[in-house]
């Protein structure tokens, strides 16, 4: 874990007089992230808000990079053009791939693969062979879509927003923040190495796997690093689930929603019990940061979605998730907007606890 920054280096505000200056927390969730990118997409047109630090895991640790590009070389239009220009890619590289939704899928509009039998196949052989056997030459059709759209020599230069990812250190089992002036594809490709699918990512000697299991994301670098008190944090994760998981997907998918929910969990229930010190007058406050927690979610569209899905690039399903994630968005803004610097907008404790 990254040692507590040093109070004096931290970044002073750099929004308008009349702007609210926010951090963003990005989860995980492969194609579901495009709902993380309608999310943003939205929040860029809004000229009164600004962001000052993005803490990302996996999906939205590639998010977080190209938002990150897209506002040093292009301001707020460039981010938006770049996040597109990404999906697009995204979408166009899933187009080789054997998974893909087969004609009962997409007759029914059923994004979850389920009945692709490319999946079936692929699902079976996960299970029964790792990465290293399965793609020895350790191939990543992430890899050089990523380099196509960021230019991460000069987002370690300049950045315009501070940035940490998150990813999973397999030999020490701890979490490992990667900030601005380390990123480059690789620790990308770390933050978002799911154990099946990928051979570990070795960086400086040490190997890593997907950050979701540590740190999805990790909330303490915005906390410690970030002049703004309010984390609004985009879901992707379904919290809660009102039926119970019968059939052996379902079971999977319900046990990686509840493993990648964890560490989020137990980092907001530090929060509550911060904020309730603080509240009752217990300590003086002197050395403690009351942070305003706020939530971005589709827990009702995603409980829907199979795990499988996370894993269709499908264009039509990407662009289904980004519309509802701009909807989200603005309905939030027009909620919530207001109480930006000023209170939470989540229970924390209702919510999470």
């Amino acid at each position: 874990m990254n040692k507590r920054a040093d109070p004096a280096a931290v970044r002073e505000p750099r929004a308008a007089a009349d702007n609210k200056l926010a951090n963003l927390a990005l989860q995980g969730g492969g194609a579901h992230g495009a709902f993380t990118w309608g999310v943003l997409d939205r929040l860029l047109e809004e000229p009164r808000f600004d962001i000052d630090g993005v803490s990302a895991t996996s999906a939205g640790a590639m998010n977080a990079v190209v938002l990150a590009h897209g506002l040093t070389v292009g301001g707020r239009e460039g981010a938006r053009q770049a996040l597109s220009d990404f999906w697009r890619r995204v979408s166009k590289a899933g187009r080789g791939s054997p998974l893909q939704p087969s004609w009962y899928d997409r007759l029914t509009h059923n994004h979850s693969l389920d009945h692709s039998p490319a999946f079936m196949v692929f699902d079976l052989m996960s299970r029964l062979f790792s990465p290293y056997q399965l793609n020895p030459l350790n191939y990543n059709p992430l890899k050089p879509v990523l380099e196509a759209v960021v230019d991460f020599e000069r987002l370690r230069r300049e950045c315009a927003i501070r940035l940490f990812l998150c990813a999973t250190n397999v030999r020490s089992g701890k979490v490992r923040v990667f900030d601005n002036k380390e990123i480059c594809v690789d620790q990308v490709l770390a933050s978002a190495c799911l154990p099946f699918l990928y051979q570990a990512v070795e960086i400086d000697g040490e190997h890593y796997w997907d950050g979701g299991y540590m740190g999805n994301p990790a909330l303490f670098p915005l906390i410690y690093n970030c002049a703004s008190r309010d984390i609004i944090i985009i879901h992707i994760n379904p919290i809660e689930r009102q039926e119970l998981p019968k059939t052996a997907q379902e079971i999977l998918s319900r046990i990686n929603e509840i493993s990648f929910n964890s560490s989020l969990f137990r980092e907001l229930r530090a929060i509550a019990f911060v904020t309730k010190l603080i509240d009752d007058m217990k300590v003086d406050g002197g050395g403690l940061k009351r942070m305003l927690i706020h939530s971005i979610e589709a827990d009702d569209v995603m409980q829907g979605l199979g795990a499988p899905s996370k894993l269709n690039a499908d264009w039509d399903f990407l662009m289904r998730l980004h519309t509802i994630g701009r909807e989200r968005a603005e309905r939030w803004l027009g909620s919530n907007f207001a109480k930006l610097g000023a209170q939470s907008s989540v229970d924390i404790r209702a919510k999470y606890l």
